[in-house]
């Protein structure tokens, strides 16, 4: 059982986890922050060193839900290369779950701490560089499940496949155009049945 400070931490954090994905670390303010919890400046850091601490926080938040919801989506199917699909076909529907939390959280918070804040985009790049190496993973293991051409570059791949969905995510969001992601989706799956599928 949690208790009272740790209850209260974890209230603050999910109440302001989608505004700070929604309005970036400049442009939250404190007040933003007492209003949405109803608590005093004193209280709030009372639970962070500061305002950095609750965006690092807020992101992390973010991006467990994300990652939960594509993890439980894999587990649809055993098979390493149904998985691979299995992530084109989440990003289809993507803007529907993304919306929900104020649009991608990788997308938002990387532009937003570009150049403002390094501890931020720090944490955005590890993000990125393990949801990277988990698809490598994946293609290595897909390599030795016999499902997967042996010559395929497993890194050179995963880098194309998350660069090209972050792409079409901001467009779909900016265009407020699912179609972008779509498109993008059936271009990767079409290139993993041609160029990876043994």
């Amino acid at each position: 059982m949690l208790s009272k400070a740790e209850q209260t931490t974890k209230f603050i954090i999910e109440t302001i986890a989608p505004i700070f994905n929604k309005k970036g670390y400049a442009a939250t303010s404190m007040a933003d922050i007492e209003k949405a919890t109803g608590l005093t400046k004193g209280a709030i850091y009372g639970n962070f060193e500061n305002k950095e601490a609750i965006a690092i926080a807020a992101f992390n938040k973010n991006i467990n839900d994300l990652l939960t919801r594509i993890s439980n989506y894999q587990k649809e199917n055993d098979s390493p290369l149904q998985k691979l699909f299995l992530i084109t076909d989440f990003y289809r529907s993507y803007t529907e779950h993304s919306e929900k939390m104020g649009g991608c959280p990788i997308l938002n918070t990387g532009v937003d701490a570009n150049h403002q804040n390094s501890k931020l985009l720090e944490r955005v790049q590890q993000v990125i560089y393990k949801t990277q190496n988990n698809i490598v993973k994946l293609i290595e293991w897909a390599k030795t499940e016999g499902e997967v051409k042996i010559e395929v570059d497993s890194a050179k791949f995963a880098k194309y496949l998350y660069t090209t969905i972050q792409g079409a995510v901001f467009m779909s969001h900016t265009m407020k155009d699912r179609t972008y992601l779509v498109d993008v989706a059936n271009q990767i799956d079409s290139i993993i049945n041609t160029e990876l599928k043994k």
